[in-house]
């Protein structure tokens, strides 16, 4: 869930009475799981899950919620590294009732400590916060080094699915998906229209009532690459529309890059006029 994007703090907000009171949803030591999350957070006398998917940055818990209302038999894990997002996940957890989500907090930097080999079916990316700038591009999720770590607690088969709003982030991950050695199983400038049933998260929800598209990718691992080798341009002001007119034109800017977008925009009407003006000498 982007930073920027966080939902404003209602009156007497007291996180560390929200993490107690809904503490019952919440594991705070992951990495005593690894390995059996499916059968240790089956229900007492139950089997153990199907499988075990990760919503990796799980914002306010409107997804995985919906998912798992979904899919009774699957354990849905829900990690966000922001406090706060974990509070609010851990209520919407909790007042479903649900018995196959816990939620984690932590970042996806440690999923190798939390995840033994094979464990994941699924990793949600939904919304990563896409860091545009080209020295922030390490703290990415959506990025061929995760992607080199994920698909060593994947299962054979298992997925990575990205949902973004962002169009540059999403013609980025375009190019790691191949320099990771994934598949790409599907891909969508516009999954909404194409899924329209799918769950939606409440960042989802917003944005597309900003006017934003939902662009969605699904990979799968593929042969592990001979060699692993960064050559895509880090900076996601690279993957912006070039031609004046389509930057002119693009009705939303996706989220971190606003002012760049206006930057860019202005300069291609400034570069226009003076055209224009040179031809009219």
């Amino acid at each position: 869930m982007p930073h920027a994007l966080h939902a404003r703090l209602p009156k007497n907000f007291v996180l560390e009475e929200r993490l107690e009171r809904y503490g019952s949803v919440i594991e705070l030591r992951p990495e005593s799981w690894r390995g059996r999350w499916a059968l240790g957070c089956a229900p007492l006398g139950s089997a153990p899950f199907r499988e075990v998917r990760l919503d990796l940055g799980c914002g306010k818990g409107g997804f995985v919620v919906e998912a798992a209302r979904r899919e009774g038999d699957v354990l849905f894990v829900a990690m966000d590294s922001e406090p706060i997002c974990v509070a609010y996940a851990a209520q919407r957890v909790f007042e479903s009732g649900l018995p196959n989500v816990v939620v984690v907090p932590g970042t996806g930097m440690r999923l190798r400590e939390f995840f033994s080999p094979g464990e994941l079916s699924v990793i949600h990316l939904n919304f990563p916060t896409p860091f545009p700038r080209k020295r922030d591009a390490g703290k990415r999720m959506a990025c061929m080094e995760r992607l080199i770590d994920f698909r060593e607690v994947l299962t054979p088969g298992g997925e990575v699915r990205m949902r973004t709003d962002s169009q540059p982030l999403f013609d980025f991950m375009l190019t790691q998906v191949p320099l990771a050695g994934y598949e790409l199983l599907w891909e969508s400038r516009d999954a909404r229209s194409e899924r329209p049933d799918d769950p939606a998260s409440e960042y989802e929800r917003r944005l597309g009532a900003q006017g934003a598209r939902v662009l969605a990718i699904t990979a799968t691992p593929g042969p592990v690459p001979e060699r692993v080798e960064q050559t895509a341009e880090l900076s996601l002001a690279a993957y912006l529309p070039h031609d004046l007119d389509e930057l002119e034109s693009l009705a939303y800017a996706p989220h971190g890059m606003e002012a760049t977008v206006v930057n860019l925009r202005n300069r291609a009407i400034r570069e226009r006029s003076q055209s224009a003006s040179t031809i009219g000498e």
